[in-house]
């Protein structure tokens, strides 16, 4: 009498044919190919969820020089000067602050150029 594999084999196939729907041709059909298709995408995931956090501070970091420049301060001198006045706004709230509302980014600029100066 042939034995079937039974529910836990089913259970973990079925797990990863869920994990890898969407994707195309013997990927989301061929266990096989499924599990290592799965793999790699958690692996990709799991790197990128890292390298997105660097990737917005980058761009944070590139919209603040541009704003900084702007009211004739490098980036470095900028965040210097905020930190001995001790203002605590983080890159992102800067960044969205220089695009948003100009002018509060000026009055800002201009209480950092104070503090090195």
């Amino acid at each position: 009498m042939r034995i079937k594999r039974g529910y836990k084999a089913r259970r973990r196939r079925n797990r990863l044919l869920k994990l890898a729907k969407g994707f195309r041709g013997g990927r989301s059909k061929l266990i096989r190919t499924v599990a290592d298709s799965v793999d790699k995408a958690l692996a990709y995931a799991y790197r990128d969820r890292k390298q997105r956090k660097r990737d917005f501070r980058k761009l944070w970091i590139i919209r603040i020089n541009a704003a900084a420049r702007m009211n004739n301060l490098s980036y470095s001198k900028f965040i210097h000067g905020l930190k001995k006045s001790h203002i605590d706004l983080d890159r992102k709230v800067l960044a969205e602050l220089a695009i948003a509302d100009p002018s509060a980014f000026t009055r800002i600029a201009a209480v950092a150029s104070q503090a090195i100066a």
